[in-house]
């Protein structure tokens, strides 16, 4: 399937869904994204720098490095953070790494009504299908 197949499937499964999306970190390209609503692309760009930020800005990477050093974990390049949720006003979303490019990652968005362990299950079972039509 493709990429914007496997992401509609994502939005279909996920509780709530608003939003789903495919970011590549190393070139901070939005590859793939389905909404519910349209958006101004300046606003998608800034989702897709924003992913950066919050895996590989540099303060999480000098907290990934001390993580490390102080569980004498060999420092391979793999990163220590995989899934980050951020909870806002209205909104759940979901940032998680792929498992084998750990520079992808699926955002998925959902209203805060939605219940938090369905959304984590769902988004996370379609994270595969995902990075395979990548």
């Amino acid at each position: 399937m493709s990429l914007d197949n496997e992401l509609a499937s994502v939005q279909k499964q996920v509780p709530e869904c608003v939003a789903v999306g495919f970011v590549d970190m190393r070139s901070g390209m939005l590859l793939g994204v389905r909404t519910v609503d349209s958006h101004p692309q300046e606003v998608l760009d800034l989702v897709a720098a924003a992913t950066g930020d919050i895996f590989q800005g540099q303060n999480v990477s000098a907290i990934e490095k001390m993580f490390k050093a102080s569980r004498g974990v060999k420092d391979d390049g793999h990163h220590y953070f995989q899934e980050i949720i951020i909870l806002s006003d209205n909104l759940i979303h979901v940032f998680q790494r792929t498992k084998r490019n750990e520079d992808m990652v699926m955002v998925t968005v959902c209203r805060s009504s939605a219940n938090l362990g369905m959304v984590l299950a769902k988004s996370r079972a379609g994270l595969p299908a995902v990075e395979a039509a990548a």
